[in-house]
């Protein structure tokens, strides 16, 4: 199941505890939970966005070892943040300097490549309705997109690629013209289905969003 409702105490003791999460990151094997535990608590208390915004600035300038396994789970998170929030435009400005500077610094690096990827991000994010799948955290961190299976009535089923801001109007679109069915008067719109109920996917719906409530 996706991360359910948590409890939580004051924004205060919750920042520290995301501190402590974040210094527990650079040395995980594992990093793939703790950024999803990360981004849950920032998708229920969206006042601790900026903070992780600006810690993980601070822990990805002048590294003890840039490009290394732990500067390089900071750059990983940086981008799954980038696909699920955006920072307030002070904020916003800050990190687009720190992305100009990392790439200038280290081009051709693995952080000059988060960097970039991490600019395109926020060009297109506008917030989620449930944070990353461990599967997209997974991808994310690879700067890859997800394989979507779609199953369509009288054909075998459709694998698409999305990523984080791909929306359901834009796969039905694809699926339309990759069956030859654009001249067709009928309309096309994406189902889910689970064992409880089936329901049409609203157009503007981010799928990754869908995915993780699968998961």
């Amino acid at each position: 199941t996706a991360p359910g409702p948590r409890s939580y105490t004051t924004l205060r003791d919750e920042a520290v505890k995301l501190f402590n999460s974040l210094q527990q990151l650079e040395s995980e094997r594992d990093p793939v939970p703790l950024m999803q535990g990360v981004l849950q608590t920032c998708l229920d208390l969206p006042p601790l966005v900026d903070e992780i915004y600006c810690q993980l600035v601070k822990q990805t300038t002048e590294p003890p070892a840039p490009g290394g396994q732990g500067d390089l789970h900071y750059w990983q998170l940086l981008t799954c943040m980038s696909c699920t929030f955006l920072p307030s435009p002070p904020v916003l400005r800050f990190l687009r300097f720190h992305l100009d500077r990392t790439e200038n610094r280290f081009p051709a690096s693995e952080m000059a490549k988060y960097a970039s990827f991490i600019r395109e991000a926020l060009e297109k994010t506008k917030g989620r309705e449930c944070v990353p799948s461990l599967e997209e955290i997974l991808v994310l961190m690879q700067r890859q997109e997800m394989i979507c299976t779609v199953h369509c009535p009288g054909v075998p089923a459709c694998s698409v690629a999305i990523s984080s801001h791909t929306t359901a109007e834009e796969v039905a679109q694809e699926l339309v013209s990759r069956l030859g069915l654009s001249q067709s008067p009928n309309l096309f719109a994406l189902y889910e289905q689970s064992r409880r109920r089936e329901q049409p996917v609203g157009s503007a719906t981010l799928l990754a969003d869908v995915l993780t409530r699968f998961e």
